[in-house]
């Protein structure tokens, strides 16, 4: 084997593991900008929308799905060049991330949903509650008549 190919493999070995590592730590960032389990759990408001708003920017992704795509572009690569041995684990973390920022995602639309939902039923249950109470009134202004 000549000495040029020697080289031309041991550049591919490096290339290789810095391709690796570049996944792993676009993963270790996507798995950073990932909202902790307490800022979801742990929130203060005064009221009910306060809770849904502060759960709603608990439940933002950050960069998350950027160093996820970086993850996966840098994955790809390396898996077309056949140049990981064993990239397994790779792939499991990348659909385990995905998969969480889809949660999340969701998650955090459900909450925006209800945020909007809310103040509208709050308003319908005080016209209700004011409907109810002149009601009250007409019956008791009926009765006195009678």
């Amino acid at each position: 084997m000549s000495q040029s190919s020697l080289d031309d493999d041991e550049l591919f070995g490096e290339a290789a593991n810095e391709m690796r590592t570049d996944v792993e730590e676009s993963l270790a960032k996507a798995r950073d900008a990932l909202p902790e389990a307490d800022s979801v759990w742990d929130v203060e408001a005064d009221n009910t929308l306060g809770v849904l708003n502060s759960l709603k920017t608990a439940l933002d992704v950050g960069d998350a799905e950027d160093h996820l795509r970086d993850a996966k572009k840098w994955y790809t690569m390396g898996e077309r060049a056949d140049a990981f041995e064993d990239a397994d684990d790779l792939a499991e973390e990348i659909e385990t991330i995905a998969d969480l920022i889809h949660d999340v995602g969701d998650a955090r639309e459900q909450v925006g949903d209800l945020t909007a939902t809310i103040p509208q039923l709050r308003s319908t249950l005080e016209e209700f509650e004011g409907d109810d109470g002149a009601d009250t009134e007409a019956d008791a202004d009926a009765e006195a008549e009678a």
